[in-house]
């Protein structure tokens, strides 16, 4: 049986760890090298930074920060934010990360994702989504979740994946921050349309989410941000919680 992976999400602004709902309503949370300190301690088994204003600001993501945190952690980190050329993979690579998220360069270049699986391995590749849905369409939004493309998100994810993208990110605006359980019905239809690892993020509450959220086919991570950060739930304990549920996880 496949392991199934409980990853932290930092999103990072100004050079803090913030926090908001619905992508909106940003309030400043922890330093980010501390924070990825912590989470390598309490157990998570991977870790992802993404540069909230990286593609808005039209900037280089911060490498600063990252540097020293890959140099502080021993868990996969995976980032993203402003990745629009190779070049923007190679430097975050060099940097110390494991994998390179990439979302609305992608969408700007679809090409950049089959030439970074190309160039890095489709390990490396992972194609972040921020789904909405729009007159009961799944739709791709781009810019943090400001933009909406017109794109259908679900044919998007199988576009991506046929490019090269080894791993998706699947994100529900409807339900980040919410705190009222994953958009299961969206990710069911994705990942009965693709054959890669699947995290699911947008949305977590409670352990019982994160339950229901590994019952489905297909999913093979739970990424959450806020009930981690204000240590509503521990990682730890929700890994025990998983386990007697049936659940396989790193202990």
């Amino acid at each position: 049986m496949i392991t199934k992976r409980i990853i932290p999400c930092l999103d990072v602004r100004n050079g803090r760890v913030v926090k908001g709902k619905n992508f909106k309503g940003i309030q400043d949370v922890s330093d980010p090298v501390e924070m990825a300190e912590f989470y390598n301690r309490e157990g998570a088994d991977e870790l992802v930074f993404y540069d909230i204003t990286a593609s808005v600001e039209e900037r280089g993501i911060f490498t600063d920060i990252l540097e020293k945190a890959a140099s502080r952690i021993f868990i996969p980190l995976t980032v993203g934010g402003g990745i629009n050329t190779l070049e923007d993979f190679d430097r975050v690579l060099k940097c110390g990360a494991d994998k390179v998220s990439v979302n609305s360069g992608a969408i700007k270049n679809p090409d950049i994702i089959e030439k970074a699986a190309k160039k890095y391995g489709d390990q490396c590749v992972v194609l972040s989504m921020d789904i909405k849905r729009v007159d009961g369409r799944y739709r791709l939004f781009s810019k943090g979740g400001r933009v909406d493309t017109g794109i259908d998100a679900v044919e998007w994810a199988v576009d991506g994946v046929n490019r090269g993208a080894g791993e998706l990110v699947v994100n529900s605006i409807d339900t980040d921050g919410v705190k009222e359980g994953f958009d299961l019905e969206m990710l069911q239809e994705i990942a009965a349309r693709v054959k890669v690892p699947i995290i699911a993020s947008g949305g977590a509450g409670k352990k019982e989410d994160f339950s229901e959220l590994f019952a489905l086919e297909g999913i093979d991570a739970g990424l959450a941000a806020s009930i981690f950060h204000f240590k509503e739930i521990r990682i730890g304990e929700l890994k025990r919680y998983l386990r007697a549920e049936g659940v396989e996880v790193r202990l």
